[in-house]
């Protein structure tokens, strides 16, 4: 499935799709509580795990090691981030001074969604790919200057590199209809018919404000395997 509806690119994407997976939680008055934020952080590990296994399935397919070097080129999201290398060695580390995920959240006041987040998104993301690469997001935009993301003990020459799958690469129209899935599905699970009702609404405010083609793009990601590749 393409996405066929008009977008205002990358951050049009995540701003309906973060923030509606966001929305279950909050427009129950949970946020505020432990089990809003316990329940969110889920959801995010959730979603990132089905994505690097999806990666990994990949990798495996093609004969591939589960390296942090195939991580990097099995990704399915294109990266717009500026980041910089930091350290190659002993342990890789890699700053982040400038993130549209961190610039969306910062926009719609949900720093504390962006928080909570980015501390979680990228360890579950590798985590799924593969548990054995210790990667850490240390710290983030949404609290720092910069975001910190390591890998311990690598003792790299040079940056992870090589070329890119292009071909694995996934729009935004899958991704937010997968995060939005994801988010359903937790939502349901810990918070029973009120987590039903919440993403229920969430559809209904997408298509409040972007049109219901957009709304009905989500719907039709519902029967899609996320777990495979």
């Amino acid at each position: 499935m393409s996405s066929a509806v008009p977008i205002d690119g990358e951050r049009g994407a995540l701003q309906w799709g973060l923030t509606k997976g966001y929305t279950p939680l909050s427009r129950q008055n949970i946020m505020c509580g432990g089990r809003g934020r316990a329940a969110f952080i889920h959801a995010v590990q959730y979603y990132a795990g089905q994505r690097g296994r999806r990666m990994a399935q990949r990798a495996i397919r093609d004969g591939r090691a589960l390296t942090h070097e195939a991580f990097v080129q099995y990704g399915e999201l294109t990266a717009s981030s500026k980041a910089e290398p930091a350290s190659p060695s002993p342990d890789y580390e890699l700053h982040i001074t400038a993130c549209p995920w961190h610039q969306q959240f910062k926009e719609m006041g949900c720093l504390e969604a962006g928080e909570a987040y980015c501390a979680h998104i990228d360890e579950a993301l590798f985590r799924g790919f593969n548990p054995e690469i210790p990667f850490q997001a240390l710290q983030n935009l949404n609290t720092s200057e910069y975001c910190v993301h390591r890998v311990a003990g690598a003792k790299y020459t040079a940056p992870p590199g090589g070329p890119v799958q292009e071909a694995h690469r996934r729009d935004f129209s899958y991704h937010c209809g997968h995060l939005y899935w994801a988010f359903n599905e937790v939502c349901a699970a810990i918070f029973g018919a009120d987590g039903e009702a919440a993403s229920a609404g969430v559809l209904a405010d997408v298509a409040a404000e972007y049109g219901q083609a957009m709304a009905d793009e989500l719907v039709g990601w519902k029967h899609t395997n996320f777990n495979i590749c």
